[in-house]
């Protein structure tokens, strides 16, 4: 979707041989909402995806959409239309291409969802996508993460949210098997009974690990990101079975003011960040999976990815 706004120069040239372009998405989550912008370079050697910027907002929608009613409430709409409206701003000084809006889980569960995204649309003139599981999924797969992964062996990608958790299975550089499990750290912190989709989804993990062994892990969401950070070590190094249970008892040995004050973390990570490992410790131990990637891609990453693509279509079609 193009921002309307006057535009100087969308395809910014540079040395004569480079073209940088820039995309941007927003992720409408349960725990958060974020707005990535991505500068995608073209030059001889072909083509490059790097992150410009990240910006979060810590708008819970779970939390109604989870425990109020199913109702997003009055005072979380406006905060979400505020941000939207900031968010857009942003794009317009940014000068981006095109954008996507998509939200996830709380969205998806949310009783008033198709009324929250009229409001939005008809005060910010942004349109939000409500994509399912599946979707996700498909995101995952845009972010080339084969690219960066094993040809011969199983991966197993793991997604954990406010709302949802969403595993893929990757073997030989293709999508084996998905799944969508009503599993997030709201859901965990506000005590919700979890029991049979947990139980769904150790059986669907331990299915897949038992017929693509070994299999190793790739992480990818906020708390991943945050442990891994803790961790010090380098992009591109896998953390072991070892370090995120170290780190887990490290981080769990303080209490959540402690964390805020002491580790520096911000308020809403430093109650969702031990539920969130413990499900990733869980799934390690499900698989028997002794190592775990975490590239640092999500959701926002898969939307330029299809953002770029599309865009291509349509300058070849121009043409």
């Amino acid at each position: 979707m193009p921002l309307e706004a006057p535009v100087v120069n969308r395809n910014l040239e540079i040395f004569d041989n480079m073209k940088l372009l820039k995309f941007a998405a927003i992720d409408i989550g349960s725990n958060a909402v974020r707005l990535l912008f991505m500068n995608v370079i073209e030059d001889s050697t072909g083509i490059y995806f790097k992150k410009s910027s990240l910006v979060r907002m810590p708008v819970r929608l779970g939390d109604d959409a989870f425990y109020n009613g199913g109702v997003i409430s009055a005072s979380r709409i406006e905060k979400l239309m505020h941000t939207i409206t900031a968010f857009r701003h942003l794009m317009i000084v940014q000068d981006v291409v095109s954008f996507r809006a998509c939200a996830t889980s709380a969205m998806r569960e949310a009783a008033n969802s198709g009324y929250v995204v009229k409001y939005i649309k008809d005060k910010t003139g942004v349109e939000i996508e409500v994509i399912d599981g599946q979707q996700e999924a498909e995101l995952i797969y845009a972010n080339r993460i084969v690219e960066m992964i094993n040809k011969e062996r199983a991966y197993l990608y793991v997604d954990v949210g406010g709302g949802s958790t969403e595993v893929t299975l990757f073997y030989r550089m293709k999508v084996v098997a998905s799944g969508s499990f009503n599993l997030g750290t709201i859901r965990f912190i506000k005590g919700e009974d979890t029991g049979n989709e947990k139980k769904r989804m150790k059986e669907f993990v331990k299915g897949l690990a038992s017929s693509h062994k070994p299999v190793e892990l790739i992480g990818s969401g906020g708390n991943i990101n945050k442990v891994f950070k803790i961790s010090g070590k380098r992009e591109g190094i896998p953390l072991t079975l070892k370090n995120l249970k170290d780190i887990h008892d490290y981080v769990d040995s303080f209490t959540i003011d402690e964390r805020i004050r002491d580790l520096g973390f911000n308020p809403d990570r430093a109650d969702v960040i031990i539920p969130a490992t413990r499900l990733f410790l869980k799934i390690m131990e499900w698989t028997g999976a002794k190592k775990i990637l975490v590239p640092k891609i999500g959701v926002s990453d898969g939307i330029v990815h299809q953002l770029y693509n599309k865009y291509m279509m349509e300058r070849e079609v121009s043409l």
